[in-house]
């Protein structure tokens, strides 16, 4: 397939598909299993509807599940201007020496104003950067960690789709929930300032589910970027600058990999973040990505890939259609928005706190 233009990535969603909150428990989310590809008009004879409880049946023993064990920072900031108007930040990195870069919004504003959290913190404003991030530093006292200061004064990252559409239906945008369900129950390294959301299916008692089905489990870092929230505002694909995203693949998931291979198992990702780390780990990236995965990608890695329902326009999408060339289909594209629209029609919840696909091969 040649190069995509951005209108190529646009598919009709109704809103009320989007999922506002998560399901009572991890593991209640359904599952569109898509074994195999084909024709567009075909797409329904490669799909199975079942739930994320089921995950297990489709995999074997032997079968590596590779997932993304980052940390979402509590990066949203709600912020006050000094004439008491209103701000709103996205804590994006550490730049050392009390440093960060943020994402600001929020009318004028000019280095050297003091912003200050709704819970006593202060930032200094000091350089503007390109697409809306600011240079900031603290201003209040105290040598603590970005991480502890976040955890103070922060919130939890939610989409901004999610906050629009919880603050139409007078729900709060942010809580003690949230906090716990946009996080994985593996959680270990911060850094992210947005979910691995396709982990978030899985809890304590799914996983042991799968080690008793002999599936190995391994972990890889990818700090999920706010690069992950922007669509794809270039023309065409190959124009889109596409973020860049830290990772570490281990020694011991290296070698996890490498006896998976050597068992005749498969290697499935948790994930597109999961899945970008090892796509970009095989071709010998380390330490951080720009890859774009799109439809022509050669796959050396990832035999399955479990992901959640994508927005329009999103680099993501690419992603999907790209896998399901390698799953058969001769237009990715079209035969992911086959199957998009029947998930639709079945009603399936889209985004973060959505339901999930399972794309495999049906060699696999």
């Amino acid at each position: 397939m040649g190069d995509l233009r951005v209108e190529d990535l646009d598919f009709p969603l109704p809103e009320e598909r989007i999922a506002r909150q998560p399901t009572r428990e991890r593991s209640e989310a359904r599952l569109l299993v898509v074994r195999g590809a084909g024709a567009t008009a075909s797409a329904g004879s490669h799909v199975e509807h079942r739930g994320v409880a089921d995950l297990g049946n489709f995999l074997e023993s032997g079968d590596l599940l590779v997932c993304n064990d980052t940390r979402v920072m509590q990066a949203r900031l709600e912020l006050r201007k000094p004439s008491g108007g209103q701000a709103e930040g996205l804590w994006l990195a550490d730049e050392g020496g009390g440093r960060a870069r943020l994402m600001l919004s929020g009318g004028r504003l000019r280095p050297g104003i003091l912003l200050a959290t709704i819970t006593g913190g202060s930032l200094r404003l000091l350089e503007k950067r390109a697409r809306g991030e600011w240079m900031v530093e603290r201003a209040d006292d105290g040598d603590e960690t970005w991480e502890a200061w976040l955890q103070r004064h922060g919130g939890t990252p939610l989409p901004p789709y999610v906050r629009r559409l919880r603050l139409l239906a007078g729900e709060a945008t942010d809580s003690a929930e949230d906090r716990e369900r946009y996080q994985t129950v593996w959680a270990r390294d911060a850094g992210s300032v947005a979910a691995p959301t396709a982990s978030l299916h899985f809890d304590h008692a799914a996983l042991a589910v799968l080690r008793e089905r002999g599936v190995d489990l391994a972990w890889l870092t990818l700090h999920v970027g706010q690069g992950t929230f922007l669509p794809v505002s270039a023309p065409s694909l190959s124009k889109h600058a596409m973020h860049e995203e830290t990772f570490i693949v281990s020694e011991e998931t290296e070698r996890a990999i490498a006896a998976c291979r050597a068992r005749g198992g498969r290697v499935i990702a948790a994930g597109t973040t999961a899945c970008r780390a090892l796509e970009a780990w095989a071709r010998g990236e380390r330490g951080a990505t720009r890859l774009l995965i799109a439809p022509g990608h050669e796959w050396r890695v990832v035999d399955a890939l479990l992901t959640n329902f994508h927005t329009p326009r999103s680099t993501l999408l690419a992603l999907v259609a790209a896998f399901a060339e390698r799953a058969g289909a001769a237009d990715g594209l079209a035969f992911v928005k086959a199957v998009y629209a029947i998930a639709i029609a079945r009603e399936y919840r889209f985004y973060s706190f959505g339901d999930a696909t399972f794309w495999l091969p049906s060699s696999t």
